[in-house]
């Protein structure tokens, strides 16, 4: 990501510590950043806040500021990865969602908003896009003619088989490079704090 991707990064960190201000001491101990004389984004930013706010203490964005950036980061490399396929991220995650329920998926919208991983919002503009796309067809519900069922055309399962396989490849490239005991122990924290935040 570029400079303007870092920068954007920060300030999403600074707005988030705005709107989340701590009431604990600022802490002196020493930091694992100075001791190795590597730091990143999140370091100097936090090292700015020490200095800036000494009465409040920046370190959760030790862990939720790199989080941050991490899923900026992330987030680009996906929509860079989709657009071979001319689907955006919003459309990949809607035509996803269905693929999962079977080759034609079958979801009514109220299931689709309920199911979708990702932002709901825009949900009606999405299937719209689509659907002129040839990717998902409107039908009745056969068991309430007054209801639309969502589906996936032969079209639009090509299109979402193929990219979810480039999908799950840049996810691959995307991990970070950790051993096997390293995966497992950062796979399950995160599991953990997603339960908390999610269910």
């Amino acid at each position: 990501m570029g400079g303007e991707g870092v920068s954007s990064a920060r300030e999403v960190i600074e707005n988030y510590l705005d709107g989340k201000k701590s009431n604990l001491d600022t802490s002196d101990a020493a930091h694992p950043a100075e001791a190795t004389g590597t730091q990143d984004v999140v370091d100097r930013l936090i090292e700015k806040w020490r200095a800036a706010r000494p009465d409040l203490d920046p370190s959760p964005l030790e862990v939720v500021g790199r989080v941050l950036v991490l899923a900026q980061h992330l987030e680009r490399n996906v929509e860079v990865a989709l657009e071979k396929h001319k689907l955006a991220l919003g459309q990949f995650d809607i035509l996803a969602t269905l693929r999962r329920q079977g080759k034609k998926g079958g979801l009514t919208p109220t299931q689709l908003l309920e199911s979708v991983v990702l932002s709901s919002g825009g949900m009606t503009a999405r299937l719209d896009a689509l659907a002129e796309a040839g990717y998902i067809a409107r039908k009745s519900n056969p068991a309430d003619r007054r209801m639309v069922v969502i589906e996936l055309t032969s079209k639009g399962r090509r299109a979402i088989d193929n990219a979810t396989r480039t999908r799950f490849n840049e996810a691959k490239d995307s991990l970070p490079a950790l051993d096997e005991t390293e995966m497992a122990a950062l796979t399950g924290l995160l599991r953990r704090w997603l339960a908390q935040v999610a269910g």
